[in-house]
């Protein structure tokens, strides 16, 4: 995949851009959910682009990439991740990501603080408790039944794709790596990333809960900071206005402040905005 920048092309199988940025802003990082592929955040790309550079992180094992064997480890993710974007290295950065996602944009932005030697603009994660709350319900050995009715109580993919059981031999694989990745995580003790980061969830995420998302306060040095929105766990789906421009004020705000709030320690300040859930377009988790 050849990614064109602002002052280079490059060739990258990780990396996907769907639209030309339109100004001087961040890059900001897009990565997808468990079982997700990069077009999950095709809407987000398309609203955000005129302010930043969307790029999106598009993983092994699916669509244009779905010759290559998935990973099942997410810190071996992380690593290739952060070298994918080494070409950005000098840019200001930021990192999205939506449940699996979160875990990998708090991995990834550990692995980039240490390259660059400088925290990166911010991180957004959503859809996902801190990384020291467990999330092995034993999905990934699940037999293809069982993890297809899973996939549906998520009500994240339509029913139409899950009844197609030719399609769904061939992404099943990646989407039980993808959870084997997120399920044998195990949380590095004491670190964290020296940007700010803003905690999104859905009122209605039975998965993710207040006290869980209120642990992100302590996997940042900077500050932190809140956003609850009216759905379930996959409430930006349908919501891409109100999800992007809650982006666009939380990377305005990580510009204005640096890596540290007002006071100069971690802080919460929950907003909320509301949006009703709607299904993803994607295979999700």
């Amino acid at each position: 995949m050849t990614v064109t920048r602002r002052h280079a092309t490059v060739h990258n199988a990780w990396i996907r851009q769907f639209h030309d940025p339109g100004g001087d802003g961040p890059v900001l990082v897009c990565l997808p959910h468990a079982g997700g592929s990069a077009s999950a955040h095709l809407p987000l790309s398309a609203e955000l682009s005129a302010a930043a550079e969307v790029l999106i992180v598009q993983y092994p094992g699916r669509q244009d990439r779905l010759a290559e064997p998935a990973l099942g480890d997410l810190r071996q993710l992380a690593d290739r991740i952060a070298h994918a974007l080494l070409p950005w290295r000098d840019r200001p950065l930021a990192l999205f990501g939506h449940s699996m996602g979160s875990l990998l944009a708090y991995e990834v932005a550990l692995r980039l603080e240490r390259r660059r030697g400088r925290p990166l603009v911010g991180l957004v994660v959503s859809g996902r408790a801190a990384p020291s709350v467990p999330s092995d319900r034993g999905v990934h050995t699940m037999d293809d039944e069982r993890l297809t009715g899973h996939l549906a109580e998520l009500a994240g993919t339509p029913p139409a794709l899950l009844a197609d059981r030719e399609l769904l031999a061939t992404v099943l694989p990646s989407v039980r790596a993808d959870f084997r990745a997120v399920e044998t995580y195990r949380d590095h003790a004491g670190h964290q990333v020296g940007c700010p980061i803003s905690s999104y969830r859905g009122t209605k995420d039975a998965g993710v809960s207040r006290d869980g998302l209120g642990k992100w306060a302590g996997y940042t040095t900077g500050r932190w900071t809140a956003r609850l929105f009216d759905g379930g766990h996959f409430y930006l789906q349908s919501r891409e206005r109100e999800v992007a421009r809650a982006v666009l004020q939380d990377l305005a705000a990580f510009t204005a402040r640096g890596t540290a709030g007002p006071d100069g320690r971690p802080a919460g300040t929950p907003a909320a905005p509301t949006a009703p859930a709607a299904p993803a377009r994607d295979l999700a988790g």
